[in-house]
């Protein structure tokens, strides 16, 4: 029966804790998930490698990491990258090649299948893997150099 007091105080203190909240959880109005905007980034990368080297391009520039200038051109050829989206994960510790510091925003890591074509013409497939990086909702890549 000596227990039977410190029993009464772990109940007490536990109820204590036990609270509900009123209301109904209301999903999240404008918020994208990483996954959603990096899939729109290879959406919007193929499209507009569809509409030729010249619209690649402006796409590659436009949505180049605003901390790091790339050192690569495409010159006519176009790319057409796959993602597995299931291979979708973050990576905080990647650095750009040749920089000492990791890029601002979420670092995310997937793999992707590469196809570099001039023209209607198919001058490789190559598969790897390929870093974008969102920041303030938006994603950023790092124009590839398919030459190297």
């Amino acid at each position: 029966m000596r227990a039977l007091p410190g029993v009464l105080l772990v109940l007490l203190a536990a109820a204590g804790c036990a609270t509900t909240v009123e209301g109904t959880p209301v999903p999240a109005t404008g918020v994208t998930s990483g996954r959603d905007v990096v899939s729109e980034y290879f959406t919007e990368l193929n499209e507009a490698g569809a509409d030729g080297a010249s619209a690649q391009r402006d796409f590659l520039r436009r949505t180049q990491h605003p901390d790091f200038d790339s050192q690569c051109e495409l010159g006519n050829l176009t790319l057409r990258i796959e993602p597995a989206l299931s291979t979708l994960r973050t990576d905080p510790k990647w650095k750009p090649e040749k920089s000492t510091k990791t890029p601002r925003g979420t670092v995310y890591v997937v793999g992707v299948s590469v196809r570099i074509r001039r023209d209607s013409a198919t001058l490789a497939e190559q598969i790897g893997s390929q870093r974008v990086v969102v920041l303030d909702g938006k994603a950023y890549g790092f124009t590839p150099c398919p030459t190297r």
